[in-house]
């Protein structure tokens, strides 16, 4: 079995493949920083398994969904992965609707990182179950939790965004719906828990 990792550490990339170099089942292990070769480098090297990060802010302006819809798009064939730290229910429902074959967490032991590899090499798809259920928000909602998240309150986002109060009243209504919230700040915790949108430190 042939792997590709996509990541922006090189100390994670060199740590896997020193994990990894002792187990029969890997034939080859690359690893990958310059994100316009990737379609040239898995046509050349034929990976089974690509796995990409999540977070690819040193080498890329996309993040590691982008990256995996541009390798599905492209019939490149091998299998994607998302090896990555932020394993957050918004980013799993998003790999799962562009094609993705599985979903990791970084923490996780060699051995039994190697075991899903041969199980989604074999056909099967990873994706751990979540408690969270998540409705998918409009860009709309989205943009409107993150200016609350910011700070803002409802008339200055109507400024913000050029629209009534009571369009702005609306989608948050729509969020608390979505969210099973009740309050600006029950929405705001829950859309960073699930990925919706970044606190703003």
């Amino acid at each position: 079995m042939n792997i590709l990792l996509i990541d922006d550490h090189a100390l994670f990339a060199r740590s896997l493949e020193i994990a990894l170099e002792d187990y029969s089942e890997i034939d080859h292990f690359y690893s990958l920083q310059n994100i316009e070769q990737v379609i040239a480098f898995i046509n050349e090297f034929k990976p089974n398994i690509t796995l990409i990060d999540i977070n690819l802010s040193n080498i890329s302006n996309e993040d590691g969904l982008g990256v995996a819809k541009h390798i599905l798009e492209s019939k490149c064939d091998t299998k994607i992965v998302i090896l990555t730290g932020y394993d957050l229910p918004v980013y799993r429902y998003e790999a799962q609707k562009i094609g993705v074959r599985g979903f990791i967490n970084k923490n996780i032991m060699p051995d039994k990182l190697l075991q899903i590899l041969i199980e989604i090499n074999n056909g099967i798809s990873y994706f751990p179950m979540s408690t969270d259920y998540v409705e998918e928000l409009t860009n709309s909602e989205k943009q409107i939790l993150q200016l609350l998240c910011d700070g803002y309150k409802r008339k200055e986002i109507s400024s913000i965004l050029f629209v009534s109060e009571r369009t702005v009243s609306n989608h948050i209504q729509h969020l608390f719906d979505k969210l099973n919230v009740t309050s600006s700040l029950e929405a705001v915790t829950k859309g960073i828990k699930l990925g919706y949108i970044q606190p703003n430190y």
